[in-house]
């Protein structure tokens, strides 16, 4: 079947339907890397979850997609050489995070989703966005994957000097928003809410290859399910540069939506 595209309070959305499902169905809420694939409809394009029996509903990140500002990714980008903390990594999450229980009720009206919790996924800083809509707890979650996720923001901004080749300089305030966007320290307020898997690249950046380790023995360590799974020769993009358009599923993107199939539908 054909995506469904739309808005919802506001969030640009790609909506996949569930094959073979006749009635109201499940419903899996993802959002997209800011490397490749960077929009809803190009996230879907790589991961569609086609084995998925639920709705499959792709959210678009500010900035990002139908968000771009003047057709390019460039207001993102001033806001990585800003702040990378404050104006980039905390801006997408929090304000994706924000902004999903509206988007949420709404897409209760214009799909035909059963009551059921939702499952989450996200890749990259759309896996903060999961991380930090589950630690909020305002909403039941009946099971989260996250693939190459930004798991503690100080990692996501050594990625981001190494990128600009400038350290960036912390302060009080900003060692506050880290802490926040450090889900290993929150993962006793995480605990037991869902069962969780994180997708790892043997080749993602080495911080959030120890982060992602770190957040399932954390929450093993709070009575969760928590799941690592290693994908070989998986950087951290799934998609190719510009990875805005959908493309064709590449094959180690397809063997990631392999797991996540698998681990959605158990």
């Amino acid at each position: 079947m054909e995506p469904i595209t739309g808005t919802a309070a506001g969030v640009p959305f790609t909506a996949l339907p569930p094959e073979g499902v006749d009635g109201p169905a499940p419903l899996l809420v993802a959002w997209h890397m800011l490397d490749a694939p960077r929009s809803d409809a190009a996230f879907a394009a790589a991961l569609p979850l086609t084995g998925v029996p639920a709705w499959r509903v792709y959210l678009g990140m500010p900035l990002c997609g139908a968000r771009m500002v003047n057709g390019t990714m460039d207001a993102g980008l001033e806001r990585v050489h800003r702040d990378p903390l404050r104006a980039y990594a905390d801006f997408m999450i929090s304000s994706a995070a924000d902004e999903f229980p509206a988007a949420l009720a709404e897409l209760r009206t214009q799909l035909p989703l059963d009551d059921t919790p939702v499952s989450l996924l996200g890749g990259s800083l759309g896996g903060g966005v999961a991380l930090l809509t589950l630690a909020r707890a305002e909403l039941p979650v009946r099971a989260v994957a996250l693939v190459n996720p930004a798991i503690r923001a100080r990692s996501t901004v050594a990625l981001i000097e190494r990128f600009t080749e400038r350290p960036y300089p912390w302060d009080a305030d900003a060692h506050t928003v880290a802490d926040r966007l450090d889900f290993v320290a929150r993962a006793g307020e995480i605990g037991d809410r869902a069962p969780l898997l994180v997708v790892s690249g043997e080749q993602d950046a080495p911080e959030f290859r120890t982060d992602a380790a770190d957040l399932v023995t954390a929450l093993r360590s709070h009575g969760a399910t928590a799941d690592l799974t290693t994908v070989p020769d998986l950087a951290h993009p799934l998609a190719d540069e510009p990875g805005i358009d959908p493309a064709p599923q590449l094959p180690h993107a397809k063997a990631v939506d392999d797991i996540l199939t698998a681990w959605f539908t158990r």
